[in-house]
């Protein structure tokens, strides 16, 4: 009887710790930040990102910060317009050259905006 209470005993401690543990983590959230939207538009530039990654970050709504989801939509909308998924496979650019110039554009007012709220 006394290995019985013993093994209940140690079950409801480890059945406990494990419900307060789950109950005091939070659920994680993922906040994209302009410098994670720079990074991206850098690596697309230097024809580095994948499709997935791409995909990830730029299909993911912004819900935080409306001036960063409206440059996710932009450069979504780039995409669909100039966006050459296909041609990443052989190492070419994930957007033809009109893509490119209007991205850097993209890139080049948001890490200006960036630098404008950090002073």
């Amino acid at each position: 009887m006394a290995l019985y209470l013993l093994v209940l005993g140690v079950c409801l401690l480890v059945i406990g710790a494990v419900l307060l543990a789950l109950m005091t983590v939070g659920t994680p959230r993922y906040r994209t930040e302009p410098k994670d939207l720079l990074a991206l538009f850098d690596k697309a530039l230097n024809s580095q990102v994948s499709e997935a990654e791409w995909d990830t970050i730029i299909g993911y709504p912004i819900r935080h910060n409306d001036y960063l989801d409206g440059i996710r939509r932009r450069a979504s909308r780039l995409m669909e317009l100039h966006g050459r998924r296909w041609q990443i496979a052989q190492g070419k650019p994930l957007l033809n050259q009109e893509g490119q110039a209007e991205l850097q554009v993209l890139r080049d007012h948001l890490a200006a905006h960036t630098a404008l709220r950090q002073t």
